[in-house]
């Protein structure tokens, strides 16, 4: 799978969610500036992921390394954008031992049950 970047603007940081299954993530908001309308873009940490949005402060400039993720739940399709890489002023915040590992731990097949439909 191939992993992707996108630089933008911190413009908010969530408080993390846990599940009662024990799952647990943080989602934050980028604003892009690269279009004529610039955009809002979700992403979402998970896991041990969570904490490298700590450091994270509304306004700041970020490089973010994501992966698309999909799945289906009652008939209704989503995507998410997992982040698993965020870096904030040339320095990566928590980088994953290799992008492979940091695909397979960022997605659990168990929070599928959890993840509340929008």
């Amino acid at each position: 799978m191939a992993a992707y970047e996108m630089t933008g603007t911190v413009k908010v940081v969530m408080d993390e969610v846990t599940f009662p299954s024990g799952f647990n993530k943080r989602e934050f908001v980028v604003t892009t500036a690269d279009d004529r309308y610039p955009q809002d873009i979700k992403f979402e940490c998970v896991k041990d992921k969570t904490a490298m949005l700590n450091e994270l402060t509304v306004g700041q400039q970020v490089k973010v390394t994501f992966d698309l993720r999909g799945n289906e739940h009652d008939g209704r399709y989503y995507t998410n954008l997992s982040a698993w890489r965020v870096e904030a002023g040339g320095e990566a915040s928590a980088p994953p031992a290799d992008a492979a590992a940091a695909m397979d731990d960022s997605f659990a097949p168990e929070a599928l049950d959890d993840t509340p439909p929008f």
